[in-house]
């Protein structure tokens, strides 16, 4: 897993770079919230009756990431990673973690897919369209989802983390 610096978002931009820059911030934290962590830390559950983990956010980043920009903005016919999901949503499961699954493969899934939504997100305008349930949505739209979904599972992350080792603002 690697885990550069978070960058700062520029105070003042055009909104593609705002957009591209809250987005890239919210990924870096999510990799900060699991740095130094072993395989048991990452994988401790949150507070009965939920099972989250700091490793099924990151898997479940990574079935949301490669949901939206390659299966809906940019039309691949890629099966989910975690398997389907029954509601209208779509596939974005992932928050599961199998017992043989490893925070390597984990986070070598989740670079992958932010990799590859960059190069989609990159080679389009925020006009640009995929298609979700028979009906368009921009990139600009996405890219605000994409945020809103970070904010909210960094925001269980932050909680987590606290739990497991007491350490808060990373």
């Amino acid at each position: 897993m690697s885990t550069p610096e978070r960058p700062i978002p520029p105070l003042n931009a055009d909104e593609r770079t705002t957009l591209d820059s809250w987005l890239d911030f919210h990924r870096t934290t999510l990799a900060m919230k699991c740095r130094a962590l072993d395989e048991t830390q990452l994988r401790e559950m949150s507070a009965p009756p939920s099972s989250m983990s700091l490793l099924g956010i990151v898997q479940h980043m990574a079935e949301v990431e490669r949901n939206w920009f390659r299966r809906i903005l940019a039309g691949e016919d890629v099966s989910p990673i975690f398997g389907e999901r029954s509601d209208e949503e779509g596939p974005d499961g992932g928050f599961e973690v199998a017992e043989d699954a490893t925070s390597q493969e984990a986070f070598t899934l989740w670079e992958g897919e932010v990799a590859k939504a960059r190069e989609i997100a990159a080679a389009r305008s925020l006009q640009d369209t995929g298609t979700l349930l028979g009906r368009e949505v921009s990139l600009r739209w996405i890219y605000v989802h994409m945020i809103e979904e970070y904010a909210r599972h960094n925001g269980h992350a932050d909680l987590i983390r606290e739990r497991i080792d007491g350490a808060t603002g990373v």
